[in-house]
């Protein structure tokens, strides 16, 4: 890797204030609260942010509208509110990494928002148009809405530095990476740099499933890489570089900085909803396994309270329990919409056993098996090969395979994955 294209800062001595806070404690911290090693390397310039409602530095509570168990009552406009905690209390979280950035005098000129937006509460798929942050003024340029995810050069022309704080959940159908790799590629084109402010992997201590097949490339699987990659956003944008996956082997030149305390073995919790349809830590950990629903007919739970931790069909028989789809923010038309479906419900599963398993394939056989209606379970089309990234998954279903063998089946490519990513893991594993 060329030094002067690629630099990662890793900083093993922080202030003393993370250093007590932080480091002692074995607090995972982020690479926003970092702000001493990145906020020189933004100083007198033009500031692009690629963000949504995740982007809080530190991942911080600071309370509640009303006050109450997780805090003393705030009504800041600086603070960004999101969701509910156990008691039905509506949280305010801290400081925003754009509003943190203006409130040292960085001069934001752009924001970037993948799918769902930059507040985070649009549907899947969802068209998003481009607008202006009330709170702020600075514009903000989607990149889920114009038939494009790809910015244009009067995009480019607004800004020096792109930085980018996103959480990902660490699964390669979910599309905040595949969006940093259109923004890494028009960085590389049109000579502007990132600095990557770097989050922790929900699902980063494991490695599972197939190798994607660049035959079903597409816009929920880009790169040659496993289901789970076991990857921060901060160590895949290194290999993006290093592998030289972006068009005609260009790099971007990006800076790193990483969290501080955090391993591959870490199972870190998120406190905001990184989408609307992950809204705990149990369908992050199952939808690894349940978003293979979306290739077929069985749907995973969207338009309920508890999308990817369950799974149903109006005609799936011998089940106890069912669930009806509405039309709710974030799944405003659920497939089986006002229609009784008949399924499983996952949540009786604890953490602990759905992160041991990894990805399951026996939700999928126990639907199809109970079905009983051929390859007629798969949607029309390559919609379930674009989940799984290749053949070999739906075949060896349709043979009557376990879930052993199937996982088996991709073990040997797993592990020259494995290999080929160990030189860009900023964390040990």
């Amino acid at each position: 890797m060329k030094k002067n294209i690629i630099s990662i800062i890793i900083l093993m001595i922080l202030p003393a204030f993370f250093s007590i806070a932080g480091t002692m404690k074995g607090k995972v911290v982020l690479g926003d609260e970092r702000y001493e090693t990145y906020l020189p390397l933004l100083k007198d310039a033009r500031i692009a942010v690629f963000s949504n409602s995740t982007g809080i530095v530190g991942d911080k509570i600071i309370g509640t509208e009303a006050g109450g168990r997780q805090g003393k009552k705030i009504k800041d406009p600086g603070l960004v509110p999101f969701g509910e905690n156990a008691y039905g209390e509506k949280l305010i979280y801290g400081q925003h990494i754009v509003d943190f950035l203006l409130s040292k005098k960085i001069n934001v000129t752009a924001i970037f928002s993948p799918e769902h937006g930059f507040r985070g509460g649009a549907d899947a798929g969802e068209k998003i148009k481009s607008s202006i942050d009330e709170k702020t003024g600075v514009p903000i340029l989607s990149l889920y809405g114009n038939g494009t995810n790809i910015p244009s050069r009067e995009d480019m022309d607004k800004f020096d530095i792109l930085v980018i704080d996103i959480q990902d959940v660490g699964l390669r159908y979910y599309t905040y990476y595949i969006t940093m790799y259109h923004l890494m590629d028009a960085c590389a084109m049109y000579g502007k740099k990132i600095v990557l402010l770097d989050r922790p992997n929900p699902n980063g201590f494991y490695v599972d499933g197939p190798i994607l097949d660049m035959k079903y490339k597409s816009g929920i699987g880009l790169l040659p890489i496993p289901i789970v990659h076991g990857m921060t956003l901060g160590e895949l944008a290194l290999m993006i570089n290093g592998e030289k996956w972006l068009p005609k082997g260009r790099e971007c030149e990006l800076t790193v900085i990483p969290c501080l305390d955090y391993t591959h073995k870490t199972k870190y919790s998120l406190i905001i909803a990184p989408s609307p349809n992950l809204k705990d830590m149990k369908s992050i950990y199952l939808y690894a396994s349940t978003c293979f629903f979306e290739g077929t007919v069985v749907t995973p739970g969207r338009g309920t309270s508890f999308p990817f931790e369950v799974y149903g069909h109006p005609d799936m028989k011998g089940c106890n329990f069912s669930f009806t789809p509405e039309s709710i923010p974030g799944a405003k038309d659920p497939r089986y919409k006002d229609t009784e479906c008949f399924g499983r419900d996952l949540r009786v599963k604890t953490n602990a056993t759905i992160c041991r398993k990894g990805i399951n394939m026996a939700y999928v056989i126990d639907a199809y098996n109970n079905l009983d209606m051929g390859d007629k379970f798969f949607k029309d089309g390559d919609h379930f090969e674009l989940r799984t990234g290749n053949i070999n998954v739906r075949k060896m279903i349709e043979e009557g395979k376990s879930p052993r063998e199937i996982k088996a089946s991709w073990k040997q490519e797993l592990k020259k994955f494995k290999n080929e990513r160990e030189k860009y893991l900023l964390y040990p594993e």
